[in-house]
């Protein structure tokens, strides 16, 4: 089994997220940050559209060996995204409507599959 350093797991999350903003960009929404944080806290994309505020999660796997790349997305990651997400609200002042998705992409061959999954998950049930 070949050994992937730190490097490569990096490369291919940077490689997804920027799929992913090709993607929303191509289906009208407008990308507002990327990589925003709030201490060890990160969210991916965050998006809008209209007054809808979108909080991406991108996950990328080369492969679909251990599952779905949206199985990566643990109940904890939800709350954490939603912390941040909380966060960046307020700080921002915002009144807005929000919705989690999650950016699934799965590279393999030199060719990849993108899934865009909308009201991915509620955070708070």
């Amino acid at each position: 089994m070949e050994q992937k350093n730190k490097g490569d797991h990096y490369q291919l999350g940077r490689e997804g997220e920027n799929m992913a903003v090709e993607y929303l960009v191509a289906n009208g929404y407008q990308i507002v940050e990327r990589n925003w944080r709030f201490g060890k806290l990160e969210i991916d994309i965050i998006a809008s559209k209209g007054n809808l505020l979108c909080i991406v999660e991108v996950k990328t796997r080369t492969g679909d060996y251990f599952g779905e790349p949206e199985e990566g997305v643990t109940k904890a990651k939800e709350r954490f995204l939603a912390t941040a997400a909380d966060h960046y609200i307020i700080s921002k002042n915002l009144d807005v409507e929000v919705r989690y998705d999650i950016v699934s992409i799965t590279i393999y061959n030199g060719r990849h599959e993108l899934k865009f999954i909308e009201d991915a998950f509620y955070p708070y049930t």
